[in-house]
């Protein structure tokens, strides 16, 4: 019994001793194993480690934006691009442009490009905004009685012409004005006037209509709606006199020196300066051929160029050239020639 119980103790020291050297030796292997692999690791992460510097010398990280499959350009920063395009695209408030719409949005890829290579956000930008958005323009229709006759960029442009011309026409129930907003994609087309153009142009077609409703006298389709003075007429179209060397081709008016000179209708001014015998003249193109002269004036208020509305003071009546007293000469002509004023007015 007792030699049992020794030698199973001495097996069992036995085994723990051969447990102790194998586990000894499996740790030993293990420890030289990883010494082993740590070594590989190390030599890769070195490895790569200069494969990635090389690549930073000569190339740089980059997004490649894309557009339909379609590489447009690179950008260096996705959200900063992103807020580019929504800031200039998206809500842009540049003049006229009432909205932008992207047909696609952009997507990105990280590349490796060459450190030559530029990154230009605005150039990326410029060739999304030109080929691949949808820009709608607004503008304002400023119309007469229906009848649409300038454009302007702003709406607050359309309501000082309309308030303009609704002050100075208000005895007149005829003239309605009004304002239309419209969209476009080719704004350059419309051809937009600035708020002086727009005004004048509204003015003119206004004055017309008013003309037409108070003509007076209609000659080749203008209307005549105002009398350049009233006075006495102290020489008919036709007359001759030892003061001209042929007919008399107008009629001369008398009135007290200064008397204001109206435009009998609307018209372009061509001439506004000294003519010989005329003295002081002022010449008048209105439309059709029609055109009216004024002479002896002792002032002149216009600039050749101008555009007159009928009823504008364009002169005062003087003596000047071949005159013996204030009056006013004035002519009719068709195409150059005169005609007598009698025939329509006076």
């Amino acid at each position: 019994m007792q030699k049992k119980l020794i030698c199973g103790i001495i097996i069992n020291v036995l085994l723990k001793i051969i447990k102790r050297r194998v586990t000894f030796i499996l740790k030993t292997e293990r420890i030289s194993r990883k010494k082993e692999i740590s070594k590989i690791i190390k030599t890769i992460f070195i490895f790569f480690l200069l494969i990635l510097i090389m690549l930073f010398i000569k190339f740089k990280l980059a997004y490649r934006v894309i557009i339909d499959g379609k590489t447009i350009g690179y950008v260096d920063s996705i959200n900063k691009f992103d807020k580019l395009i929504e800031d200039t695209i998206i809500d842009n408030k540049e003049e006229n442009i009432a909205y932008i719409t992207l047909e696609n949005e952009p997507e990105y890829k990280i590349n490796f490009i060459p450190r030559a290579e530029t990154i230009d956000d605005e150039k990326v930008l410029d060739e999304i905004k030109s080929k691949y958005s949808t820009i709608m323009y607004k503008y304002y229709e400023v119309a007469l009685n229906n009848e649409t006759k300038a454009y302007v960029d702003e709406l607050e442009e359309a309501y000082e012409i309309v308030d303009e011309m609704k002050s100075k026409y208000y005895y007149d129930s005829e003239l309605d004005f009004q304002i239309n907003e419209k969209y476009t994609e080719d704004i350059e087309n419309i051809g937009t006037d600035t708020l002086e153009k727009a005004t004048d142009i509204i003015e003119v077609a206004a004055s017309k209509i008013e003309e037409k409703n108070n003509a007076i006298a209609v000659i080749n389709e203008v209307n005549f709606s105002y009398l350049p003075v009233n006075g006495r007429i102290t020489s008919r179209y036709g007359e001759s006199s030892s003061l001209r060397r042929s007919t008399h081709t107008g009629l001369d008016i008398a009135c007290d020196w200064g008397t204001p000179i109206k435009s009998v209708s609307t018209g372009i001014v061509t001439f506004a300066g000294k003519s010989g015998s005329y003295g002081n003249l002022v010449k008048i193109m209105h439309e059709n051929g029609v055109e009216t002269w004024y002479g002896h004036c002792s002032n002149i208020f216009v600039t050749e160029g101008q555009n007159i509305l009928a009823g504008d003071e364009i002169a005062a009546v003087g003596s000047t050239g071949n005159s013996t007293g204030p009056h006013l000469h004035f002519e009719i002509r068709i195409n150059g020639e005169p005609i007598n004023p009698q025939d329509y007015m006076y």
